[in-house]
């Protein structure tokens, strides 16, 4: 595929991503020097997204590696099958070469690969996400260096084992913790906000063309003013801008106004006190007048 900034805008664009031309570039940029990228913003603008699309892109899998408190290498990289290991254990318990045996126990047979070894290990490119990294412990995220310096990942039992393709990998921070500089440095950095009201209007109306063009400007403006104006715990994301406007239209409602907002304000809304903040306070009521 030849690829340019353009083309690539346009190709995520087709497969429902809006892009500008300054996001569209860095992810050319991260391709073309073969480098993890690195997505940090706020939850729900379009992070994991990015490497969803990416996939679709380059015609190939994604692989998912989900980060949480306490994650480890043998959840993200490998683990041998002990069930099946000991299994093999019984039968062979009357061999008398107990070398043999400790070989036979560690090979490929016995080995569960997990997300971050199935994608070195894949016969073909793969999308690799890395999703909120910012969640693991400061040693995960040194585990990483290898991976991402040299595509390879080291298994005592068997030896070095190295990218065939090397995988485009997508990594995404909610910023709730300060990444090392060593994983910076090996990354091409991209910081995501939320979208503008235009922008907005595009994701929209390429996702919900069934609200009516009146209907997506006021839903966005409502949007818009809560992420700006009302300092809630929780700002909507994209995802449930697209889900109010979709419950929305499934009403037929054609215009906004208090009440029917009020109805339907918990698709956009998921915290209590932001609700109760919305109206208790008058934020969206000044808002609506």
């Amino acid at each position: 595929m030849d690829l340019t900034p353009e083309v690539l805008r346009r190709k995520l664009e087709d497969n429902g991503y809006v892009a500008e031309s300054e996001l569209a570039t860095t992810v050319f940029l991260a391709l073309q020097l073969k480098k993890p990228l690195l997505v940090e913003g706020a939850p729900g603008v379009g992070k994991t997204e990015i490497a969803k699309v990416l996939s679709k892109v380059l015609n190939t899998n994604l692989i998912r590696l989900q980060c949480y408190e306490g994650l480890d290498e043998t959840k993200a990289l490998y683990e041998w099958n002990y069930q099946k290991q000991l299994l093999k254990i019984q039968i062979m318990k009357d061999a008398s070469d107990s070398e043999e045996i400790e070989n036979n126990l560690f090979g490929d047979e016995y080995l569960l690969a997990r997300p971050l070894l199935q994608a070195i290990r894949s016969k073909h490119q793969v999308v690799l996400l890395i999703d909120e990294i910012d969640k693991v412990e400061s040693e995960f995220e040194a585990f990483l260096f290898e991976l991402l310096s040299d595509f390879q990942v080291s298994i005592p039992e068997l030896g070095t084992i190295t990218a065939t393709h090397i995988p485009v990998v997508v990594l995404t921070s909610n910023g709730e913790r300060e990444l090392s500089d060593g994983l910076k440095r090996r990354c091409v950095y991209l910081y995501i906000d939320y979208p503008s009201m235009k922008k907005e209007l595009q994701i929209l109306a390429m996702k919900e063309p069934h609200a009516g063009d009146a209907l997506r400007q006021q839903i966005v403006q409502v949007v818009n003013y809560i992420r700006h104006n009302l300092h809630l715990r929780k700002n909507p994301s994209i995802a449930e801008t697209l889900d109010w406007a979709r419950a929305i239209a499934a009403l037929h409602y054609e215009v906004l106004n208090e009440d029917n907002i009020r109805q339907t304000l918990n698709i956009l809304i998921k915290n209590h006190d932001d609700h109760e903040l919305l109206w208790k306070e008058k934020g969206l009521e000044e808002f609506l007048k």
